[in-house]
């Protein structure tokens, strides 16, 4: 194909043809033609393809429980889901998203990421009862975070305090905490 441009290119009337305006009719004409004469391309066999790992994103969307499905917020409390509507890139302000089982307080779909907002007055326990609440939730904030990964979505979770947020990230340096400076 390239040596028959090139060629065509090294005739000397081609400069003369580009200047040449073309009417509309015959681009038309041209293009009927060509599409009337174009072959189907062969479907491929699929049989030159790995099959899709567990890991992949596309695999994972094809399973229904990693399929968002929407619903009211859920536990009434206004403050809560007023936070949890905020986030930036929020795709479902005013919902909540259940997805492989858990009801996530936010997505956002352009970063496949989901996230679980705690709005508790964490920073006005005493130290002891503070130590306590991370403890008592720890296992559920991971549970939650390997439900999330199993369909291919990040895990956040949004904390008010700053307390909150060192409290959690000393419990576990694997954990996204993000302190919502807008709630």
């Amino acid at each position: 194909m390239a040596v028959a441009i090139k060629e065509a290119m090294d005739e000397p009337d081609w400069p003369e043809a580009a200047e040449r305006p073309i009417p509309m009719q015959e681009i038309e004409t041209t293009e009927r033609e060509a599409a009337r004469n174009r072959k189907p391309s062969p479907q491929p066999s699929g049989q030159d393809l790995f099959p899709p790992s567990p890991q992949d994103p596309f695999e994972q969307d094809r399973r229904p429980e990693c399929s968002p499905v929407l619903g009211p917020p859920r536990g009434g409390n206004d403050p809560h889901n007023e936070c949890a509507d905020k986030i930036l890139g929020n795709s479902f302000p005013g919902f909540n998203v259940l997805i492989n089982g858990k009801h996530y307080d936010a997505l956002v779909l352009s970063r496949r990421t989901l996230w679980e907002v705690k709005t508790d007055d964490f920073e006005k326990q005493s130290p002891r009862s503070q130590d306590f609440f991370v403890k008592v939730k720890l296992p559920e904030l991971r549970r939650e975070r390997e439900l999330a990964r199993a369909c291919g979505y990040d895990f956040i979770i949004g904390v008010r305090s700053k307390a909150h947020m060192l409290a959690l990230q000393r419990a576990d340096r694997t954990l996204k905490v993000v302190l919502m400076d807008w709630c």
